[in-house]
């Protein structure tokens, strides 16, 4: 049986009427509410979505069950799950980030990098992060550049190493020219 993916995560208290701030990781914010009831990794909660609204940069929702500031606020920081059978197929091109996570990392000369740690959007775009056998992760832009396939049955990702890549000293081990 598939891994159930994380769609969300429950945020601070919102007013005084149990509502909390909802940070979802579905293409459509609003999809949560369709997907029946949400639960806790462990399957020892469950949720169901009473009320969803747009805010800012979050959803701001109600579940079933919490009425005061204080019972929301106990929920804070709890991610939300649903069995991977109740979500949309993806397209050829699309995939779920529970799908990557702990792939190899090869590169396009077959040359093992490492297992996808990751992936995050820190709002410029997809990020993929790879954990090397030993050292500090690389974080790269997920895109079709960089990361030219997913071979899901395959169980691994191809990497196209950047030139540079940010953060790393220079190749040549000269100091960097200061320009201001």
């Amino acid at each position: 049986m598939p891994a159930p993916v994380c769609v969300a995560r429950i945020g601070a208290a919102h007013g005084v009427r149990g509502a909390v701030k909802l940070w979802t990781f579905t293409e459509d914010p609003l999809a949560v509410k369709d997907y029946g009831p949400l639960f806790t990794k462990d399957g020892g909660r469950r949720f169901e979505v009473a009320h969803v609204r747009e805010a800012k940069d979050h959803l701001v929702a109600t579940f079933k069950g919490v009425s005061t500031r204080e019972e929301a606020e106990r929920l804070n920081g709890i991610e939300l799950y649903v069995p991977r059978e109740r979500l949309p197929e993806t397209d050829d091109d699309e995939y779920y980030h529970a799908d990557l996570i702990g792939l190899a990392a090869v590169t396009t000369g077959d040359q093992p990098l490492g297992k996808v740690l990751a992936i995050h959007n820190f709002g410029a775009g997809d990020i993929i992060e790879i954990a090397p056998p030993q050292g500090a992760t690389m974080m790269l832009p997920f895109t079709n550049a960089v990361v030219p396939t997913v071979d899901l049955a395959g169980g691994r990702v191809v990497v196209e190493l950047p030139e540079e890549i940010e953060g790393e000293e220079p190749s040549q081990g000269r100091p960097r020219e200061n320009t201001e």
